[in-house]
């Protein structure tokens, strides 16, 4: 059983269940490649679950000076330590309703790099937030990063996310977290008719210290019948406030 954080009647006073990113996208959902659309579909409504497995080409972290930065996130699941070459991967989609009635996505991802002896993860967990009309994506295995994203989908069909304001919350404590010590992340999707397969990029970068973090690769991906989700992709705290 998870544990839950906060009040939480001012979140659900104004949430109603539905398709996340459909929600957040409005008409622009179905301008998306239509594997995007069924991939980022993931909902109670649609009733199926995305788990995507593949390789990253490319693994890259930045300078010296920022393993130990990586190296703390690594113990909540928010950023990952390692780098490498054609490190296989998977992905899991996963809708369900929280503890306080929001409809969410999961996106944990499983990274194995060879010669490491355990997998690194990386868990975010995706709701709607209807004041605003935006995603906010809460990081980590406890929830204490909430993060805005802004959505937008390019012309042949890709979906583009660009981190914005973060929110540390735990208890009591509730702050916008200084981005001196955080990273601005952007993330590209797209399906390649081509090979069949989906590809995926992400670079993470501080406005002072430059790059932090990214990876490359391709996926394919099974749409599973599922209701909710299972247990090891949950967080372990879920928090209230957007």
């Amino acid at each position: 059983m998870t544990e839950t954080s906060g009040d939480a009647g001012s979140a659900t006073a104004t949430t109603t269940l539905g398709p996340v990113f459909r929600r957040a996208l409005g008409d622009d959902f179905e301008r998306l490649h239509p594997m995007m659309q069924r991939r980022f579909g993931v909902s109670l409504d649609g009733g199926y679950a995305c788990i995507g497995r593949g390789v990253m080409t490319s693994v890259r972290r930045g300078p010296w000076w920022t393993v130990p930065f990586l190296q703390i996130g690594r113990l909540r699941n928010i950023l990952i330590p390692d780098a490498g070459r054609e490190v296989p991967f998977t992905i899991e989609n996963h809708a369900y309703v929280d503890p306080f009635g929001r409809e969410t996505v999961t996106f944990v991802r499983e990274y194995r790099v060879p010669g490491r002896r355990r997998s690194s993860r990386f868990d975010a967990t995706m709701v709607f937030d209807p004041r605003r009309g935006a995603v906010v994506d809460y990081l980590g295995t406890h929830q204490h990063l909430a993060v805005d994203l802004k959505l937008e989908v390019d012309a042949d069909g890709s979906l583009l996310l660009r981190s914005g304001a973060q929110r540390f919350r735990e208890g009591w404590v509730d702050f916008g977290f200084p981005m001196l010590f955080s990273g601005y992340a952007e993330l590209r999707e797209r399906f390649d008719d081509d090979a069949g397969v989906f590809r995926v990029r992400l670079e993470v970068r501080n406005r002072v210290f430059g790059f932090l973090f990214g990876y490359e690769g391709w996926f394919v991906s099974e749409f599973a019948e599922a209701v909710g989700a299972p247990a090891h992709v949950l967080p372990k705290r879920h928090e209230p406030r957007y």
